[in-house]
């Protein structure tokens, strides 16, 4: 299904390209609003880690992982209760995930005027890397946890390169025919 003789590109591939960039930037948008949304309890969250961990027998099979969760878990009940201010910190993480995925709302309506956020969200991706492997270690955390934080960029990285040669093909078909 590509261009007739006059170079015009079937309005169905246009439509198709357009809900495959679309489906794909739902697909971040609800990362990052899920993402966000659960940085909020984190407290709550990990004590709920460590307990499943130890209650299923987890603890036993992932050791490092159970005990990470319970120094982490340790760590949020200490501050906590001791310096609740500090969860102000992550509520503005929090914040910062749901701001950034009605960024995505732009392309989201027209994906081929507003393709800069799609292109900056690819940059954002790239950049958890080396943000994950230097914070990351400078603060202490394993290695596992800096490539779970890493695997986030990397897993955005895919619907938004996708939805990226789709309006990058869009923005052609329409420069073609008009």
């Amino acid at each position: 299904m590509g261009e007739d003789s006059r170079g015009v590109v079937p309005a169905s591939r246009e439509r198709r390209d357009t809900l495959v960039i679309r489906i794909c930037l739902v697909i971040v948008i609800i990362g990052l609003v899920v993402s966000g949304v659960t940085a909020f309890p984190l407290r709550e969250e990990l004590m709920l880690g460590r307990d499943v961990l130890h209650s299923t027998g987890l603890s036993a099979v992932f050791p490092d992982l159970a005990f990470w969760v319970q120094r982490v878990a340790e760590a949020l009940e200490t501050t906590g209760t001791d310096y609740p201010f500090l969860a102000y910190g992550t509520d503005w993480l929090a914040f910062a995930h749901l701001a950034i995925a009605v960024a995505f709302v732009g392309p989201l309506i027209d994906p081929v005027r507003n393709v800069w956020v799609t292109i900056w969200g690819l940059i954002m991706c790239a950049g958890i890397v080396p943000l994950a492997l230097i914070a990351g270690a400078i603060r202490g955390l394993p290695l596992g946890w800096q490539l779970i934080d890493i695997s986030f960029g990397v897993v955005a990285a895919v619907p938004l390169t996708i939805a990226l040669v789709r309006t990058r093909r869009l923005e052609r078909s329409r420069v073609v025919v008009r």
